[in-house]
């Protein structure tokens, strides 16, 4: 979805805690994003295939799927190959990184999240 006029970009959170989903949605709402959620990385491969979102926040440890083959499934999807994907997790070794980075995410990003930091790099993953 474009931003124009009261059109609201859509943001979908992938993580399986519910207290962290819930924080990262009323945050991203209350800067202004459409927020859909997935607490598995099965659901967020559905989620995303058919709301097609303008940006993923991808928690890497999740149940059914993990985060890393979600972001493989989700850039295999037509259409789906160039929405930014935050990779999202409490580890952060270069090991990490670099399996997120080459199953297709754009960004790494370290809990617990730093929403100020998050914000400017969701304004710079989507042009705004």
């Amino acid at each position: 979805m474009e931003e124009n006029g009261n059109a609201k970009l859509t943001v979908l959170v992938v993580e399986d805690f519910a207290d962290n989903r819930f924080m990262m949605r009323k945050l991203l709402e209350m800067s202004g994003y459409q927020v859909v959620e997935a607490v598995d990385g099965r659901e967020a491969v559905e989620l995303a295939e058919s709301t097609r979102p303008d940006l993923i926040l991808m928690d890497l440890s999740l149940p059914r799927l993990d985060g890393l083959d979600a972001t493989r499934r989700i850039r295999e999807l037509d259409g789906l190959a160039r929405v930014p994907i935050v990779a999202v997790s409490a580890h952060d070794t270069n090991d990490f990184h670099t399996d997120a980075l080459a199953a297709g995410c754009n960004e790494y990003v370290t809990k617990p999240i730093d929403f100020a930091e998050l914000e400017a790099l969701l304004k710079k993953l989507l042009g705004k």
